[in-house]
Parts: C-alpha cells; sequence; structure tokens
C-alpha cells in the first residue's frame, strides 16, 4: 500500500514522536508467535486475521519526493509492505480478497495507533483517499513479478549442491542474482556477489588464480 498522508499518525505510545517511530522501519505485529498464526492462517487459505506488516515513511528521509506545498503542509509519505499474503488466496476472487485483506491489515496497523489509519490520508479533488493497494496478481499483471513475490519465488534452505554457488539453473548461461537464488539472503545483495564469483569460476585458469 502506498499512501499519501495529511500528517503522521498519533501512536498509542505517547512518549514517541511519530517522526522518530516512522523514520526507519516500522514493524506492526510481527513477534514470533505473530508471525507464526498469520502463517497458519495463509496455509489454511484465509487472509490472517492480524496480518503483519512493515512500513516505511520514504518522505522523512527524502523530502523531494513532495513539492514544496506539501512539505508546508506537513504531508508524509507511508508506504505498508503486507506479510503472508499469498496469490492463491487471491485467486479465486481478487476483488473481494482485496477488500478483505485491506480490512485487516489497516485493522493490523490500527491496533498500534491513537487513532485510525483511515482518517489520515489526503484526498483528491473527488474526495477519494490518496491510497494505492496492490495485491500479488495486480503485481504480477503490471510489473512482471511473478505471483506477486517480492522475492520472486519462495526463499530456499542456505545450501546448493557440492561445489557450486547456489545460483544456477538448467541454462548454462543464465544465472540468478535475486533472493530467489539459493542463499538468497533477502536483499543483501549475496546471490549478485556469487553469481560473478561463479563466472569468475569459469574464466580459463581460473582454477590456477591465487
Amino acid at each position: 500500500m502506498n499512501m499519501a498522508l495529511r500528517r503522521l499518525p498519533r501512536l498509542r505510545d505517547r512518549s514517541i514522536d511519530p517522526r522518530d517511530a516512522f523514520g526507519g522501519t516500522f514493524h506492526v505485529n510481527e513477534s514470533f508467535s505473530q508471525l507464526e498464526t498469520a502463517y497458519a492462517e495463509a496455509a489454511a487459505g484465509r487472509i490472517p486475521a492480524l496480518p503483519p506488516c512493515e512500513i516505511y515513511c520514504h518522505s522523512l528521509t527524502d523530502a523531494s519526493i513532495l513539492g514544496p506545498a506539501e512539505r508546508k503542509a506537513g504531508v508524509q509519505t507511508l508506504t505498508l509492505f503486507g506479510l503472508h499474503m499469498p496469490a492463491r488466496l487471491f485467486e479465486q476472487d481478487n476483488e473481494r480478497a482485496r477488500a478483505e485483506a485491506l480490512r485487516a491489515t489497516c485493522a493490523s496497523l490500527n491496533s498500534v495507533l491513537a487513532e485510525p489509519i483511515e482518517d489520515c490520508p489526503l484526498r483528491d479533488a473527488d474526495g477519494t483517499p490518496c491510497v494505492e493497494a496492490k495485491m500479488p496478481l495486480d503485481l504480477e499483471a503490471e510489473l512482471g513479478l511473478p505471483r506477486g513475490h517480492i522475492f520472486h519465488r519462495d526463499l530456499s534452505w542456505p545450501y546448493g549442491e557440492a561445489g557450486t554457488w547456489g545460483v544456477e539453473t538448467a541454462h548454462e548461461r543464465v544465472l540468478l542474482c535475486g533472493a530467489g537464488a539459493v542463499r538468497g539472503g533477502g536483499v543483501s545483495g549475496i546471490p549478485g556477489h556469487n553469481a560473478a564469483m561463479a563466472l569468475i569460476g569459469r574464466r580459463p585458469g581460473a582454477d590456477r588464480a591465487g
């Protein structure tokens, strides 16, 4: 979800300045037990009742993404990344599942706020909240992102075949450089390093390199 807000929402913990709270990655309902429960619900074919999510306020770190008038008015942007929302939950009826996912996600976020997030977005000339919500099937259709999966596929255990870098595919000249590679490491950059090392290892005489 991408949101343009009139201002940052107030937190339940009034001792924390919202600018400090939203200045980094804001984790919502991501304890181990909450992640485990949400995973089990998604695995059973249901939208999680309390979806774990993460929030990023890019305008706090780069105000240039807003115009001068918006900066002066205190406008902020908020991006929410939802977890345990696999594409299969949206296949039967994407619009119905979208509405349910939005309701559940807003409720999850509101559980740590002192006011509903629904009260904070800017509105356009027609009075529509400035909120963009993309579900996995939307991301696949619009961006070509397989199943809307940010890592392109499920992550695997970091064990490859002996003597490989974990980036090989069935095609000799195609190596994986994204997080879906074995030893993917999320967004660590490890696959790119490993793909480069695999290429270096293929150079004539590479086995003699010191």
